[in-house]
């Protein structure tokens, strides 16, 4: 796998229509078990993310992500803006100097996204927030070919898990056991970036022009 700058680019501007095409369902499930604004604060987000990259041209992975990372700190209300741009920050850091990114290296970004959000968010999987949907894409990178049905399925399966969780985080937390049966709409929102990475590479892998 080889994700140029291009695809990478791609990635974040389809994760913006996934979330303008999700955004009411996002905080359908936030009003369950949340403050119910989370679908529309992740596609303000995103679409100001959007405005900042799509003109323009990077010619390494990490400050295009930089940006990203900024855009959602700056602009994302909630606990959702610091947490993605908390993750975007750190895999940036990953992928500094970049013009191309290999599985592995990938794999790496992921990673410390992941370290970055729990350092944030004070929690760890199991807690029932978008941690149980990184965790496990993490997991699939680092051991087996990425393949974009296998990327999304593994994505999907995952935050469909959350609906069984009880909330140990965040305001969800609140609901105690009355969380369960619903899923994490963080979760969910992760899930529509993974999916979204998943509609810019092949089966082969390569980034898809």
């Amino acid at each position: 796998m080889q994700l140029t700058v291009e695809a990478l680019q791609r990635w974040i501007i389809n994760t913006n229509e996934k979330m303008q095409e999700n955004k009411e369902y996002l905080s359908e499930l936030d009003q369950a078990i949340g403050d119910g604004d989370h679908g529309h604060n992740m596609a303000r987000g995103f679409q100001e993310v959007v405005n900042k990259i799509e003109d323009n041209s990077f010619e390494e992975a990490g400050s295009l992500f930089k940006q990203v990372a900024m855009t959602l700190i700056s602009k994302v209300g909630g606990a959702a803006g610091p947490l993605y741009g908390t993750a975007f920050l750190k895999a940036s850091e990953q992928w500094k100097e970049k013009t191309t990114i290999d599985q592995e290296t990938f794999g790496k970004g992921i990673e410390a996204a992941i370290a970055g959000i729990k350092t944030r968010g004070k929690a760890k999987e199991g807690d029932k927030t978008m941690l149980d949907v990184w965790g496990p894409v993490h997991t699939y990178v680092t051991n087996q070919p990425l393949e974009r049905e296998n990327l999304k399925k593994t994505a999907k399966e995952a935050m469909e898990k959350t609906k069984e969780m009880k909330a140990k985080k965040g305001r969800a937390a609140y609901f105690g056991e009355k969380s369960i049966e619903h899923v994490d709409p963080g979760a969910y929102s992760s899930y529509l970036v993974f999916e979204a990475l998943a509609g810019s590479i092949t089966n082969e892998g390569d980034a898809n022009g």
